[in-house]
């Protein structure tokens, strides 16, 4: 496996949410040497079940691995990131649900992707869905705004979204974009079938091939004249509003 397969993630919680949730993935562990024992308690007996290799190391050493961010003096080295099949995902869901799933048209800051995924994952959407062009890697930023949830959601990764939307059709799913310019309100919409909401990237937005091939498209209300929200708050005020409507 060459070097640049290799992610590292650091700070407490995004390592924990690792062990606990893909420990298969975690390589190797380094602990900053001054770290007390009693602080790290959780951690170490993760990393012992796990049969997890540590280095303890000096701050310096940790600060070249992850830059100078918050990484609370703990960085893990995962092996790979592994994404979902879409056919072995789609194979083992309850389609009778209604479940919902995120469909990204690329959404390039990382830190937008890790609150995606937070918010999918709070609210009980069943996977989020990334093309290969144009997409953030899960890298340590997003492991890190996302608060480990990266590792609870099934990402699910095409070619383009283009095949995308076609997989999610066939699989019985209403396409839904988001577009300022859309008759219908977000808040009047009912969810009675499995939808795959699609959110543009964050400079482009939805080419209007893409919303084309989309089953309807809804917009969020806004006041004061503001035009447009950021991806990742349109894709939290979607997750909510659908689990509002759901339950």
């Amino acid at each position: 496996m060459s070097k640049s397969d290799n992610i590292y993630i650091y700070g407490r919680n995004p390592v924990i949410e690792a062990l606990v949730n893909r420990p298969d993935e975690v390589e190797k562990v380094f602990l900053k040497s001054s770290l007390q024992p009693n602080s790290i308690e959780n951690l170490s007996s993760l990393l012992s079940h796990n049969s997890v290799p540590i280095s303890k190391v000096p701050q310096e050493k940790i600060t070249r691995l992850v830059g100078n961010v918050n990484d609370q003096g703990i960085v893990a080295l995962l092996s790979q990131v592994r994404y979902t099949d879409f056919f072995d995902w789609v194979s083992e869901l309850d389609v009778s649900s209604n479940p919902a799933i995120i469909l990204l048209d690329g959404i390039e800051d990382p830190h937008n992707f890790g609150a995606i995924l937070r918010s999918a994952a709070a609210s009980g959407i069943s996977a989020v869905m990334v093309p290969t062009q144009k997409q953030s890697p899960v890298n340590a930023t997003v492991f890190k705004t996302s608060s480990g949830t990266a590792g609870r959601i099934p990402i699910i990764r095409v070619h383009d979204v283009n095949q995308g939307i076609k997989d999610l059709k066939l699989a019985g799913f209403d396409i839904i974009a988001l577009d300022g310019k859309a008759t219908d309100s977000f808040w009047d919409a009912t969810f009675d079938s499995p939808v795959a909401f699609f959110i543009g990237n964050e400079g482009e937005g939805l080419t209007k091939k893409s919303l084309e091939k989309c089953t309807k498209t809804l917009h969020i209300p806004m006041q004061n004249e503001v035009e447009s929200l950021n991806a990742s708050v349109s894709a939290a005020v979607i997750c909510y509003e659908w689990a509002r409507k759901k339950i």
